[in-house]
């Protein structure tokens, strides 16, 4: 019998908060993402539990025990438990009664069978009790090992119960699905087929999918296969996936880990073109990107006016955008531009300049410095001024 795999199972808090429920008669299990990525040996976040305790019950028992309990979700069956600071969501097993593609209206169940058709994808599925082992209702330990993505049951009606559904397929493709074996064909007709669905979600759930695809090990076939359905120019239009795959060999090449914002930009986004909903420092990254993909500045330039971490996202985007192989020595420069400090400061400009004056006199001194290829002293700028 398969069992999880993780210390995470073995804690104090995670056994105690498990008891709670078994000592009371009830059946609590661990499901989703705690189970798959600890078959998987990936890392555990989010610990999340279901049982078929109704919730009212389930936040009397937490609370008679003095455990931290939040109603995080209550009229959806969902109560958060703190203990020793590790937060907890217990959910009692539900069906889904209605849905319009974005909210369901649920009934509670006693019925693990009733909750696991509920859900998205048969690696989600996956349940495990307070001992580890496994309890899999519909067959999807048998995918979750051959790393297939698949819907359960009807492809078409999953999607018809959330429309997130669709970016969610892709993005469980590119972290967990076999690039050797390809995207599931029935799952990719459906996502093709429900394209219309997506108008109605909001750009915050479009915008939190597509940066967690975009930050997997490697995202191409997933958004190959999104642009192949459209659906990638639904979410993103203009976007291309071309210069995607060129980033993602530079990456590769230089051990740079993934992110997210510079794929994004790979992808042609930027805040002119994009409704995603992004913080305010990712939008000012964008905008940098889209300013300096054009190679006017050098590379140790761009070290030394945007620092190595930007520097080095402007240099590897250039290389994807115009299919040029990133030269190591660019690296090695903007690195370089990006440790180097101006050798003249503003007091050895003062008195002499003031206001206005100074600020153009520190900028001269730094376009020489540069042109200099830093090499310049203190005295020599100085005297150029």
């Amino acid at each position: 019998m398969s069992k999880v795999q993780g210390d995470w199972i073995a804690q104090p808090a995670v056994q105690a908060v498990c008891s709670v429920l078994q000592t009371a008669g009830y059946q609590v299990y661990f499901v989703g993402g705690c189970v798959r990525n600890s078959l998987l040996k990936m890392p555990v976040s989010d610990l999340d539990l279901t049982t078929d305790a109704p919730p009212d019950i389930v936040l009397a028992l937490y609370e008679q025990v003095g455990m931290k309990t939040i109603p995080t979700g209550i009229e959806h069956g969902t109560v958060t438990v703190v203990q020793d600071g590790i937060p907890f969501e217990i959910t009692t097993f539900r069906q889904d009664v209605e849905t319009d593609g974005r909210h369901a209206k649920i009934a509670f169940s006693t019925s693990i069978n009733d909750d696991a058709r509920r859900r998205d994808f048969t690696m989600n599925a996956l349940y495990a009790c307070a001992t580890g082992e496994i309890l899999d209702p519909l067959g999807g330990l048998g995918d979750l090992w051959s790393r297939r993505v698949r819907f359960i049951d009807d492809p078409d009606a999953r999607i018809k119960e959330d429309y997130l559904r669709i970016l969610r397929f892709f993005r469980f493709f590119a972290w967990y699905g076999d690039p050797d074996q390809g995207i599931d064909a029935d799952g990719l007709a459906g996502c093709a087929a429900n394209i219309d669905g997506l108008s109605g979600l909001s750009q915050e759930r479009i915008t939190a999918e597509i940066l967690k695809l975009l930050a997997a090990p490697n995202p191409c076939q997933s958004c190959a296969a999104m642009a192949k359905s459209s659906v990638l120019g639904t979410v993103l239009p203009q976007s291309d996936p071309k210069a995607l795959f060129v980033l993602t060999l530079a990456e590769d090449s230089f051990g740079i880990v993934p992110d997210a914002i510079r794929r994004l930009a790979a992808l042609g986004v930027n805040t002119e073109t994009s409704a995603l909903r992004l913080s305010k420092s990712d939008r000012r990254r964008l905008n940098l990107y889209y300013t300096e993909i054009q190679p006017t500045l050098s590379a140790m330039a761009l070290g030394y006016y945007h620092g190595q971490s930007a520097a080095t996202d402007i240099v590897l985007l250039r290389s994807a955008y115009f299919e040029t192989p990133v030269d190591a020595s660019d690296i090695t420069a903007l690195i370089r531009g990006a440790e180097a400090k101006l050798p003249v400061s503003a007091a050895d400009l003062m008195p002499e300049y003031q206001g206005k004056a100074l600020g153009a006199a520190l900028a001269r001194c730094e376009e020489l410095w540069i042109e200099s290829d830093l090499t310049l002293s203190r005295e020599a700028l100085l005297g150029r001024l």
